[in-house]
């Protein structure tokens, strides 16, 4: 709403002002996949390892092989915890992150790994739904939602 237009101006000019610290990424751009991870995992989510399944090791050698792996890391996981596992609440430090699957969003510019048993959004279709919802105001129902 217009309150968050006071917000915004706020965050420009904190962010314009010379001499304020420059973003930088955890680690080196230049970092293997799996070091940029374990930096993350690490110094983010307080773990003691993180473990790569098969098909997310392959990923990786395949993404790095195809001249991606100088991309920034993201990582999917579950809300409910800094681990991956959603019932280890609070802070818990020395858990092991699974990586289960790496995937890129090369136009975005970055890797993306799906960690433990989560589901991820799919992506919107091409054609939004919203093209083909109607009001039927003879009938005073609503057409083409379901």
């Amino acid at each position: 709403g217009a309150g968050a237009t006071d917000l915004a101006a706020a965050v420009v000019a904190a962010c314009s002002q010379p001499g304020g610290p420059a973003f930088k990424f955890l680690y080196p751009l230049s970092l293997p996949v799996k070091e940029k991870v374990a930096a993350v995992c690490r110094e983010i989510y307080l773990a003691g390892d993180v473990a790569y399944s098969p098909e997310a090791d392959a990923q990786i050698a395949a993404f790095e092989a195809g001249g991606y792996g100088n991309l920034p890391v993201c990582i999917a996981k579950t809300q409910y915890s800094i681990s991956t596992d959603p019932k280890l609440l609070g802070a818990p430090s020395g858990h092991t992150v699974t990586v289960r699957e790496v995937r890129a969003s090369v136009g975005a510019g970055f890797l993306y790994l799906i960690c433990g048993d989560i589901m991820t959004v799919p992506g919107l279709p091409t054609r939004p739904g919203f093209v083909d919802i109607d009001l039927d105001l003879k009938e005073d129902r609503i057409l083409g939602l379901f």
